[in-house]
Parts: C-alpha cells; sequence; structure tokens
C-alpha cells in the first residue's frame, strides 16, 4: 500500500472526488481513517487466490440462496466519514440487499477477506481484521501466501491459524460453507 503525503484528513466526499479524477479511475485507492491509500496492483499469485476463494464462495451462496461475493468491493460504515474500506472479497450474506451502483456501499459486509500482497505487512494485515470485527464484520480472512497459512477473525473469538491440512468452516457466519485451504495455494496445474 502507499500512502500519500497527510496534508489534511479526507471525508468520504474528498475521497468519492479524488478517485473520479481521470488519472485514478484505473487505481484502487481506500479512505482509512482521513487518509487516502493507494493499494497495490495485485500479483499474479494473489489475484488467483481471490478467484478461486471468490468462486467457492460463489457456488456456496448460489447453492444457499444468499448474498453474492464480490471482489474489490468499497464498503463504509454508515455515519463514518474517515473510512472507504475495499477488501479483496467481500460478502453481504442477505441476498435481498439492493446493489450499490455508484460510490461505497453504506454497509458493513458480514464476511471480508484479505490477501497478503508482497508489500503488506503481517502487521498491518492483522490490523485490518481488528478494524473489520470492531465495525461488525463477522468474519474475517486473511490469507498468507507464504507459509501458505489462512487467519480467521470473529468478534468475541479467539483468532485461529489455519494451514493446508485444515479448512474453513464457514459456522455461523455461513453455514455448510468449508472450503479446504490446500485449494487455495495452487500451481497451474491445480495441485498446491
Amino acid at each position: 500500500m502507499i500512502a500519500y503525503p497527510i496534508t489534511k484528513l479526507y471525508s468520504v466526499a474528498d475521497f468519492e472526488a479524488f478517485i473520479a479524477q481521470p488519472e485514478n479511475v484505473r487505481r484502487n485507492f481506500e479512505l482509512i481513517n482521513g487518509v487516502i491509500v493507494e493499494k497495490a496492483m495485485p500479483t499474479e499469485e494473489h489475484a488467483l487466490i481471490t478467484g478461486i476463494f471468490t468462486g467457492e464462495l460463489y457456488i456456496h451462496a448460489r447453492a444457499k440462496g444468499t448474498g453474492l461475493p464480490g471482489p474489490e468491493h468499497r464498503f463504509r460504515v454508515p455515519g463514518d466519514d474517515q473510512n472507504v474500506r475495499q477488501p479483496d472479497i467481500v460478502l453481504i450474506v442477505e441476498a435481498d440487499s439492493p446493489v450499490t451502483t455508484k460510490g461505497a456501499t453504506e454497509r458493513v459486509p458480514d464476511f471480508v477477506v484479505e490477501v497478503k500482497s508482497p508489500d503488506d505487512t503481517y502487521d498491518a494485515m492483522r490490523q485490518r481484521a481488528q478494524y473489520y470485527g470492531s465495525i461488525g464484520v463477522k468474519m474475517s480472512v486473511l490469507v498468507f501466501p507464504r507459509p501458505k497459512i489462512v487467519e480467521v477473525y470473529q468478534p468475541g473469538k479467539p483468532s485461529e491459524v489455519l494451514t493446508i491440512e485444515d479448512s474453513l468452516d464457514g459456522g455461523d457466519v455461513l453455514p455448510g460453507f468449508v472450503l479446504p485451504i490446500d485449494r487455495l495455494f495452487v500451481t497451474r496445474r491445480g495441485g498446491t
């Protein structure tokens, strides 16, 4: 992530105007505590993991009749004028939730996934999970391509570390969703 020099704290309106500028339209930014931060361009590995995870969530959501997952989906907490976040994957479970067609969704998602990019730090990733839990996200999943682990965060519960020997269980958030962790870390031939 690239943080721009802090000359002032930006509001959501300032942020929306900034990302609408022609030079910023094809770039990914977040507003984090009033600071505009550019997300790094994903690597192929990052994109593959995000795609696989999104696909698994999509299959589950269609089968269960819940809301569908979205990659790089911006959201904000209603009333918070200092944050617009954009996790790698977002899922709002309620199937009848209206689809946002402009700007950030003004609703906290139920489930988010962040995949570590080469420039992310482990501490920064965990701070994101803490933030998501503090605003009401029911489950935050952090994927670390190297060393092939997944960390799961849920408010009021201890964090959980999963290896390629384990499976992610959606629990009360996504009943019936089970994802073997080794499916996320594949080669071009589909193996781990």
